[in-house]
């Protein structure tokens, strides 16, 4: 059996071997598309595929709309070649549930599929016929947080923005540029209106996205490279809107277990592909479950009725308290929590991890009690019932395969938000004291013996990708096993990081934590096996 329009064509063999197919006229949706698109999504890669398009996919499915996704790659442009065409843009989405039953489906809503190049004449004309189309409601994205940034890690302008600023709209080089482009393309045709939806895991994602749009268009106008009138376009949300949204869903890199159970099938060109930009592509995506997406109901020319498929519709102040929710206190902090002990410890697997009492423990105290008294309750998820499922089913569940590793990629940057921010809601709230955590506290000083790159067994081990490395390593490298006499000898090497609120969220002295922090280090670099000794000592399972 082949993924693509022909192999699809016996859809009985598909049936057999266990797989849901597209319900609907794939040649009727794609050319109803081409003449009145709605929504195109930018960002090719797992999360859109696993979660977006099957959201549409259902929606098709039940006739509710008759348009389907398109979507666009402005970073790698090879996803698209190697991934999306040879496989006439299908792909097949394979849920892991926690129960150990397995769904597989192939995806047909995505109908075409473009590379957001300014330079490939072809393609960014087509790409500009789309943003002129009156039927367009919406862009959305998935390009992570570093996709809206402009600056580099000194706040120095990258060299393609910087050139693009000066250029104007013509041939852009820079992500946002080519978007911003495009969306000057929209006002050219009539000012019509649009929402800009980024989906990307980050805070306030909308006016991340607006920032960015905002700071081209104002450069561009202010040199008389674009209408003046284009910057109050972007200004105007009744023109173009920037709603925020929360999005939760797991969709780990394409797992070699998931291809060697699709191999069985008869499936052929299911080998991944290692682009030239280092993605890790595959026909397939391996994905959890459970899944939200919350979104603020700013929409200026409408917008399909994604309601019906799950998808929450509500007000800015509801969405941002469900991030606050998930990245504060339900979920992100226990994942951290996980990432840095699971690498100290050598476990391999979240879901292994959860095996361990100890840590199981640590991250129900972290979440149940230290975290959700301090949560505001958004209305429409509840915060003890979103805990409950990502520890009893999500992060436990065996056959998702997501590593601490992975996880723990750029800790210095989510330290701050996934716990500083509890912190810093106890030091405001009238019946609350910081003295009162210390799980807190420990994650903190299990991220610092984190840094030494030496695990519980005395071995070395690789630090996950983080744009600190360099600046947080130096402050523990005078640091070794079995040499740390006391926190007077630690408190010497640590106090300038401890004190860093740009990655704690609050300095460590000024909250009362850092004594707390520099005691559970100091015991945690007593010599192999102290971590685990300190998890026993400090965790009652009783």
């Amino acid at each position: 059996m082949q993924l693509n329009n022909e192999g699809l064509q016996d859809r009985s063999a598909w049936e057999r071997a266990g797989y849901t197919l597209p319900e609907f006229d794939r040649n009727a949706v794609t050319a109803k598309t081409k003449e009145a698109p709605a929504w195109i999504h930018f960002g090719a890669g797992n999360i859109f595929r696993a979660f977006q398009a099957n959201v549409m996919q259902q929606l098709l499915n039940k006739g509710i709309v008759d348009t389907g996704l398109l979507v666009a790659e402005g970073f790698d442009y090879e996803i698209i070649e190697k991934m999306n065409r040879p496989h006439d843009d299908y792909s097949i989405l394979v849920t892991l549930k926690a129960d150990g039953n397995i769904e597989k489906t192939v995806i047909g809503s995505i109908v075409e599929s473009l590379i957001l190049d300014s330079k490939n004449t072809d393609e960014f004309n087509r790409l500009k016929e789309i943003f002129c189309s009156p039927s367009l409601q919406m862009a959305s994205f998935t390009i992570t947080e570093k996709g809206y940034s402009l600056v580099n890690g000194k706040g120095e302008l990258l060299p393609a923005v910087e050139k693009d600023f000066a250029d104007g709209p013509a041939t852009p080089e820079s992500y946002i540029g080519k978007l911003t482009a495009l969306v000057y393309e929209r006002f050219a045709a009539g000012q019509l209106p649009l929402a800009l939806v980024s989906m990307d895991n980050c805070s306030h994602n909308g006016s991340k996205l607006y920032a960015a749009v905002h700071a081209f268009a104002e450069k561009w106008c202010a040199a008389g490279l674009a209408d003046p009138d284009f910057l109050s376009y972007i200004e105007n949300p009744d023109k173009v809107s920037f709603p925020w949204t929360m999005i939760d869903k797991i969709t780990p890199r394409p797992d070699p277990k998931v291809q060697e159970l699709l191999d069985k099938d008869n499936i052929e060109g299911l080998t991944p592909v290692i682009t030239g930009k280092n993605t890790y592509v595959a026909p397939f995506v391996n994905a959890e479950e459970c899944e939200y997406l919350v979104i603020e109901d700013r929409f200026p020319n409408g917008r399909p009725p994604l309601e019906k498929a799950g998808i929450i519709f509500t007000d800015q102040a509801t969405v941002n308290n469900v991030e606050k929710m998930k990245v504060c206190t339900c979920l992100n902090p226990l994942h951290t929590t996980l990432a840095i002990f699971g690498c100290l410890l050598g476990y391999e697997l979240i879901s292994e991890e959860m095996k361990n009492p100890y840590l199981k423990k640590l991250v129900e105290i972290i979440g149940y009690e230290e975290g959700l008294p301090v949560v505001v309750n958004p209305g429409i998820i509840d915060p003890k019932s979103f805990i409950r499922e990502v520890l009893e089913v999500r992060i436990p569940n065996p056959f998702m395969p997501d590593t601490p590793q992975r996880i723990a990629t750029d800790t210095s940057q989510k330290l701050s938000i996934r716990f500083g921010e509890t912190i810093k809601a106890y030091q405001k709230a009238p019946d609350r004291d910081t003295a009162e955590l210390h799980k807190i506290p420990l994650v903190f000083a299990g991220w610092l013996r984190y840094l030494m790159a030496i695990d519980d067994q005395g071995n070395a081990f690789s630090l996950s990708p983080d744009p600190l490395l360099d600046t947080v390593t130096p402050y523990v490298a005078g640091l070794s096993l079995g040499a740390v006499k006391d926190a007077a000898q630690a408190e010497a090497a640590l106090k300038p990081l401890l004190e860093r609120e740009d990655i704690f969220g609050v300095n460590l002295y000024s909250c009362g934590m850092a004594q707390k922090v520099l005691g559970f280090f100091v015991e945690m670099t007593e010599g192999p096996g102290s971590v685990a000794r300190v998890l026993e000592k400090y965790i009652s399972l009783t």
